[in-house]
C-alpha cells in the first residue's frame, strides 16, 4: 500500500494510506458481481410476469440497464465516496486534502470511467494508477481525488508503548505533567485523526497540550504531538 503525504493551510501534515490496487480490483469485481445480480433479478421478474416486450426492446433493455449506467456515479454521491464494493472492501473516494469531493468530482471519475474501464477495458486505470503513486486513475487525475484506505492496522502506534532508539533523547520535560490516561487518550484521538485527515482535530490537540504543558515551541502540531509523545514514552521508560 502506497502512502503520501498532504499538508494543510494549517501546516498539518497527514499521511493518506492509499488502497492497494488489488482491494480496488476486489471492490471491482464484487460491484460487478452486484450488477449481475441487479440483471438476473430484474429478467426473473419480468419472466415471471410474462411479460416480455416485441415492439422497442432496444428502448425496453436501455431503461432496464440505466440503473447500472449511472451505478458509481450514484453510490459514490450519495453515500460519500463508497459503492457497495468499495464499503465492502473499507475504500473510499476522497480529495487529495481529505476532503470530501463534490458532485462535479464525482461526476468527472464517472465521465472518464468510459475511457478508464470501459473503453480500455481496465488497462489505462491500471497504468496510471501503478505509475501516479497516489492512487490515481486518469479520472481521479482531473477530479483531483484519489481512493484511500479505511482499514485500521494494528500494531505497537496503537498502544501506549513506542519504541525509541536507544540514542533518543527528549525535548520537553514537562511532558511528565501528563498522565497515562492523558496520553493514551492524546494518541487514540491523534492517530485517529491522521488516518482521517481531520487536521482540525489535531490543531485542537496541540493547544491542549500546551495549555496544560506550556510547552513552548515552534514545531508544527504535528510534529509537537509525536514529539510528545516520544518522550513521555522516555521519562517513563526511566523510572
Amino acid at each position: 500500500m502506497d502512502n503520501f503525504n498532504i499538508e494543510t493551510a494549517q501546516n498539518v501534515t497527514i499521511q493518506q494510506n492509499v488502497a492497494s490496487l488489488s482491494t480496488r480490483i476486489g471492490a471491482f469485481l464484487l460491484d460487478m458481481f452486484i450488477i449481475a445480480g441487479y440483471y438476473i433479478v430484474m429478467l426473473l421478474i419480468i419472466n415471471a410476469l410474462g411479460f416480455m416486450p416485441t415492439e422497442s426492446i432496444y428502448v425496453f433493455y436501455t431503461l432496464l440497464s440505466l440503473p447500472v449506467f449511472f451505478y458509481s456515479l450514484f453510490f459514490e454521491t450519495l453515500f460519500n465516496g463508497q459503492t457497495p464494493g468499495k464499503y465492502i472492501c473499507k475504500i473510499r473516494v476522497t480529495k487529495l486534502d481529505g476532503s470530501k469531493p463534490t458532485f462535479s468530482s464525482f461526476l468527472i471519475r464517472w465521465v472518464l470511467r468510459i475511457i478508464d474501464i470501459t473503453i480500455a477495458s481496465g488497462s489505462v486505470a491500471l497504468l496510471t494508477i501503478l505509475l501516479n503513486g497516489k492512487g490515481q486513475r486518469l479520472g481521479d487525475l482531473a477530479a483531483g481525488t484519489t481512493v484511500i484506505s479505511e482499514r485500521k492496522s494494528i500494531s505497537i502506534n496503537d498502544t501506549l508503548i513506542m519504541e525509541l532508539p536507544d540514542e533518543y533523547k527528549p525535548t520537553f520535560p514537562q511532558v511528565t505533567m501528563l498522565s497515562d490516561n492523558d496520553i493514551q487518550t492524546i494518541k487514540e484521538l491523534y492517530l485517529k485523526a491522521k488516518r482521517n485527515g481531520n487536521h482540525k482535530t489535531i490543531v485542537k490537540i496541540h493547544q491542549k497540550i500546551l495549555e496544560i504543558t506550556d510547552i513552548n515551541s515552534e514545531l508544527k502540531p504535528i510534529e509537537l504531538i509525536d514529539v510528545v509523545l516520544k518522550d513521555y514514552n522516555y521519562f517513563t521508560q526511566q523510572m
